[in-house]
């Protein structure tokens, strides 16, 4: 036997008896992998970046999804500058991450559905952790009520228009930074119906894209 063949037969041998002498939750994760490795670390949350292998976002858990996103957002450079306009919530349909505009237009241009150079990387850095579970996305875009560059309602181009636009710009960026295509189930554009601030219905913060990792089907009730 070849030295080589030998070392392996004996490190096989050291796991099969670490394994035998280990405790029930042991041997079941070690039998779960090897019958099924894919579906298990689905389960676990150990699959790589953007396979949707990743921790699925249920009742149970999202604390930690929470936690971890975050974290993620405090490494990010521009923290500091951003921490105020971004905002996780636990709703009724799953994790929502608002992306919260400025007057200066921190996310996107003012009036216009291009994503600013600090948009872009905030959302690469969330394409990076949504696209690592494999919950659906949707993708929500808010204006405030202040009529588009003065617009009527039956004008060409008002709020419906780039709201809609807005969202549709975040879904092509999250896709190509990670996002899985048929992550994104839907794309919402609210114009002004549905502010963050009800009582000032013109105010800068209801201009916002809202991303929404739904609860997985399977954990609903959890």
């Amino acid at each position: 036997m070849a030295y080589a063949d030998f070392v392996t037969a004996l490190m096989a041998l050291f796991i099969a008896l670490w394994v035998m002498n280990g405790n029930g939750d042991l041997k079941q994760a070690v039998s779960g992998y090897f019958k099924d490795p894919r579906g298990y670390t689905s389960k676990l949350g150990a699959g790589p970046a953007a396979s949707g292998e990743g921790l699925t976002v249920n009742r149970a858990n999202m604390s930690k999804i929470q936690s971890e996103i975050e974290r993620a957002l405090r490494e990010a450079p521009e923290f500091q500058r951003i921490r105020r306009n971004v905002k996780l919530s636990v709703t009724g349909e799953g994790l929502r991450i608002e992306l919260l505009e400025n007057e200066q237009g921190m996310f996107f241009v003012n009036g216009s559905p291009n994503p600013t150079e600090t948009g872009r990387l905030l959302l690469k850095l969330l394409a990076a952790e949504i696209g690592r579970m494999p919950n659906a996305l949707v993708i929500e875009g808010h204006t405030d009520a202040r009529p588009f560059r003065d617009a009527a309602p039956t004008a060409a181009y008002g709020n419906w228009e780039l709201s809609t636009e807005r969202a549709n710009a975040a879904r092509r960026l999250l896709c190509s930074y990670g996002v899985r295509a048929g992550q994104v189930v839907e794309v919402r554009g609210f114009a002004e119906r549905r502010p963050m601030d009800p009582a000032d219905a013109t105010g800068v913060r209801n201009r916002r894209i809202s991303l929404v990792v739904q609860f997985s089907m399977g954990n609903q009730n959890q």
